[in-house]
């Protein structure tokens, strides 16, 4: 008797059924690191791969899934077993727990000696940024028996918001962001909406925005910026507007979207102005490509710096106004914002990361500045030859570092790094940093760099810089999240937080959310543009 009882208990306790281990079946279940994302209809979180070393056919008739959350699952609304594309069958959890005993029947007759089998997620819109979802177990119950899987990379999943997907609000591809935290504490999301393709400049492209006013839970309808619409007469797809960067005056709260105005096109064999462009013709060039921008400083000439402000946390914008005649030397191809964010140096001044192409074509970073509210910008010179997009922060002494894109390491495994320079004189000089070309990888990329001060509950205060790209020296893929507590100096692989390890296009920007939480956008696995947050105790707690 007491035998029988054992049994059953044992029973029970491991899958709630006496139905015997199917021991000629193997299985394993891959958790990729990927952030859980909410307004997608479904978020894949692992694959099950099972391997039958019997008979067959069989038959499985059931999967269930234990999940955990952080603090409860309620923003899960459905968990779903997808065989490729096709849905097998889901299960709608119950709210408020922090663990999920999931069963989701399947009855899925198979034929071959091996089986995937995909979960997948579904989040309410509206999500509490701060959960963690995991996934502790997965038992298969089949036909030939009970399969209970091993994880083989267990991980923690974040959730996080699909802000711009595919072909929303009619905009084909949302692609370069930018984000701010503005003086009353809301988040705006920069990015360009790329209307008919994917495709850079030239092309119909404005400059648009969305503010969230909750720490990025929700956020409001995509409004336009940049957007120069058929001026000259000319078809919207031939007054592209790029490449945006925004700015927060932290002294007076005033807003500044900087963007690459392109009008018509130039003839990538000499540089002249093509004439007669309508709606059906098909020419096409880029700024940084062949002739795409010249010397000079008429529209068709060369690209156009523009500049737009808010006065109202961001509700509305002035029209545009061109400084091209302020901060590009006229004999230059270029000079264009860099994407991401500005700062706002302790005096007040306001600074831009910014690239160009010199008299001789070429590419270099460096900063524009104004020192009057943005009355008036000024450029510094080339901070690095070969390279372009760019970040910049002030420094504890200081300083000003410009962390750059450099070209050449396209390709490169040998000598991989990303390009860093330090001024103390707004740009008129720079010095090679120690970390130059040898401390951060990249596959010549757009990275973003942000400067945190965290005070902690004694009041003691700390800078942190944050750095954020693809960990990677040829693909654009495991996006991760390093941090440096000695202004660059090193960033400790400690430190080191991998977010999304499949692929995207890679640009990112960071904002300081509040004290205690960073805010990260980004060009992930999952949506063009993903938002979501980090609490920085998670960061330091690894020191």
């Amino acid at each position: 008797m007491k035998r029988v009882l054992l049994y059953m208990v044992l029973c029970l306790l491991t899958v709630c059924s006496c139905r015997p281990s199917a021991k000629h079946f193997s299985a394993t279940v891959d958790v990729p690191v990927v952030p859980v994302l909410a307004f997608r209809p479904t978020n894949k979180i692992a694959q099950l791969n099972l391997v039958n070393h019997g008979t067959m056919p069989y038959t499985v008739k059931s999967m269930r899934v234990m999940l955990k959350g952080t603090h409860n699952l309620s923003d899960i609304t459905k968990v779903s077993v997808y065989q490729k594309d096709r849905e097998l069958g889901f299960i709608v959890p119950e709210t408020e727990k922090s663990r999920h005993s999931l069963t989701v029947d399947l009855n899925l007759p198979v034929n071959t000696d091996s089986l995937s089998l995909d979960i997948h997620i579904t989040l309410k819109d509206t999500i509490d940024l701060s959960n963690r979802i995991q996934l502790e177990k997965v038992t298969i119950n089949t036909s030939e028996g009970i399969v209970t899987t091993a994880l083989r990379s267990p991980a923690v999943l974040r959730v996080g918001i699909a802000l711009r997907q595919k072909m929303q609000d009619g905009v084909h591809t949302s692609r370069i962001p930018g984000l701010t935290t503005t003086t009353k504490g809301t988040l705006i999301a920069l990015y360009d909406a790329r209307w008919e393709s994917e495709r850079d400049l030239q092309g119909d492209i404005d400059i648009c925005i969305n503010r969230s006013t909750d720490g990025g839970k929700t956020w409001s309808p995509m409004q336009k910026v940049l957007d120069m619409g058929n001026w000259g007469n000319l078809p919207e797809r031939y007054n592209g507007v790029s490449d945006g960067c925004i700015l927060t005056d932290e002294k007076t709260g005033q807003l500044y979207v900087a963007g690459l105005w392109m009008h018509g096109i130039l003839d990538p064999e000499n540089g002249k102005w093509v004439k007669n462009l309508n709606e059906a013709s098909t020419e096409w060039n880029h700024q940084w490509r062949n002739f795409g921008s010249q010397p000079g400083y008429d529209v068709k000439q060369t690209s156009q710096f523009l500049i737009s402000k808010s006065e109202d946390d961001g509700l509305t914008w002035s029209e545009p106004v061109n400084i091209t005649q302020q901060v590009k030397p006229e004999s230059w191809w270029l000079m264009a914002p860099a994407p991401g964010h500005g700062i706002t140096l302790e005096d007040g001044t306001l600074v831009f990361p910014a690239e160009g192409r010199t008299e001789t074509g070429l590419q270099i970073s460096t900063i524009i500045y104004s020192k009057d509210e943005g009355a008036n910008w000024h450029p510094g010179n080339p901070a690095y030859t070969n390279t372009n997009e760019c970040m910049v922060v002030q420094l504890s002494d200081g300083s000003l570092m410009l962390n750059m894109r450099e070209r050449s390491n396209r390709g490169r495994l040998e000598g991989n790094g990303r390009a860093v320079t330090v001024t103390k004189n707004l740009g008129n000089t720079w010095t090679e940093h120690p970390t130059s070309r040898n401390a951060l990888i990249e596959p010549a990329c757009m990275a973003s760099l942000h400067k945190h001060t965290y005070v902690n509950q004694n009041g003691d205060k700390q800078d942190l810089l944050f750095f954020f790209n693809p960990d990677s020296k040829i693909a654009r893929n495991n996006f991760t999240l390093k941090c440096s507590t000695n202004d660059g100096l090193t960033w400790p692989d400690v430190l080191w937080t991998l977010i999304d390890q499949n692929n995207g296009n890679g640009y990112s920007c960071i904002t300081s959310v509040d004290n205690d939480t960073i805010g990260i956008l980004y060009e992930g696995s999952g949506a063009n543009l993903i938002f979501l947050t980090i609490e920085i105790e998670e960061i330091i707690k690894k020191l």
